[in-house]
C-alpha cells in the first residue's frame, strides 16, 4: 500500500464512546495533524496521551470497521470503541 502524504495538515473528527469518553472527558473533536507521513489511528490515540492502547478496542474510520494500522486521510471520521458489554 502506498503512503498517505499530507499536504501540511490533515483534520480528522476523532469520536470517542462510553469508558473511553468518560476516561478522556469528550466525546468528539477535530484533530489536525501536521504530519507529511502516514498516520493511523494507533498514532492518533498515542497523541491522545489516553494511556495504553486498551484491550479489545475497536476502531473505525467513516463508519467501517478497520485495524489500528489503517492510514487515516483528510476529512476522515475516526471512531474508538470499547468491547461493549451489557444484555
Amino acid at each position: 500500500m502506498g503512503e498517505t502524504r499530507f499536504s501540511g495538515a490533515c483534520t480528522v473528527q476523532v469520536l470517542l464512546f462510553a469508558s473511553l469518553r468518560d476516561r478522556a472527558g469528550w466525546s468528539s473533536r477535530p484533530f489536525t495533524l501536521s504530519s507529511q507521513t502516514e498516520c493511523t489511528a494507533r498514532d492518533i490515540w498515542q497523541l491522545l496521551d489516553l494511556g495504553a492502547w486498551p484491550d479489545g478496542v475497536r476502531v473505525a474510520v467513516n463508519q467501517s470497521f478497520v485495524t489500528a494500522d489503517h492510514p487515516l486521510q483528510e476529512g476522515d471520521e475516526l471512531a474508538f470503541l470499547p468491547p461493549f458489554t451489557g444484555g
